[in-house]
């Protein structure tokens, strides 16, 4: 939590300001707007770090939310996975409320999505692989009632573009997630397993090593925490290298 307490002792980095400090620091009860005060360090040093894992964490609580309007109303299903996020984040008390703060804020009507967005990017400096974690974690709890509404699928089409992924990317990316899910539940398919590693059952043992090879250093939990991961995070990344393995092995064993 080395950035939470950054955070709180005033010294993040220099202008946190712009739409996510805005709402960071609405939900911590503080006035962010003028940015918070010079860490001394450099543009990609320690301090730069920790922005970005407060701005993912701003990010990720707030879209999370305002995805969860977007079909009218939000569903008893989305509220339980927020809350599962927390949960599996093992936020404290002050990080869980901040998160709740976050995620109402997302449902208002004058939430500045562009804006938010726009920021995040510009704060991940094209960490793209960090950037396709956030996607991901949104497109989850989109789906986690079962289905996913037409109005969410395009607020996630529209984000996915603004971050630089083309139309196919993230189509790929729900078939992804939704993939990984069986594969967690324990439920999946062959199918599934050759949908999460994003290649057709046609594809050489070569292939299907390089796919697995792949994955697995997009969502290497160590190397996306480098990249600005929030800790609190580290354990979805490592979930998700359990689905990659689980659908490597599982069509490894097809093969014999």
């Amino acid at each position: 939590m080395a950035w939470w307490g950054t955070l709180l002792g005033g010294t993040l980095g220099y202008m946190f300001g712009g739409p996510l400090g805005a709402l960071l620091g609405a939900a911590l009860g503080r006035n962010f707007d003028q940015g918070l005060k010079v860490s001394g360090t450099g543009a990609f040093g320690a301090g730069q770090q920790e922005r970005v894992q407060a701005a993912f964490f701003t990010a990720t609580f707030s879209v999370m939310g305002h995805i969860a309007k977007a079909d009218g109303k939000v569903t008893p299903d989305e509220i339980s996975a927020a809350e599962s996020l927390m949960a599996r984040m093992q936020l404290g008390a002050q990080q869980r409320k901040a998160a709740i703060e976050l995620f109402n804020a997302g449902k208002g009507e004058d939430f500045q999505l562009h804006a938010v967005i726009a920021q995040f990017r510009q704060e991940c400096h094209r960490r793209r692989n960090l950037v396709q974690m956030f996607l991901e974690i949104q497109i989850a709890t989109a789906m986690a009632d079962g289905h996913i509404h037409a109005s969410e699928k395009r607020i996630i089409f529209a984000i996915g573009e603004q971050l630089g992924f083309d139309r196919a990317a993230i189509e790929h990316l729900f078939s992804f997630v939704d993939s990984g899910a069986a594969m967690d539940s324990g439920k999946a398919s062959l199918s599934d397993a050759y949908e999460v590693l994003g290649i057709n059952r046609d594809a050489s043992d070569a292939e299907v090593k390089k796919a697995y090879r792949r994955l697995m250093n997009q969502h290497h939990p160590d190397k996306l925490a480098a990249k600005g991961l929030p800790e609190e995070m580290m354990k979805l990344a490592t979930e998700k290298t359990q689905e990659i393995k689980l659908a490597y092995e599982q069509v490894k064993k097809s093969r014999g």
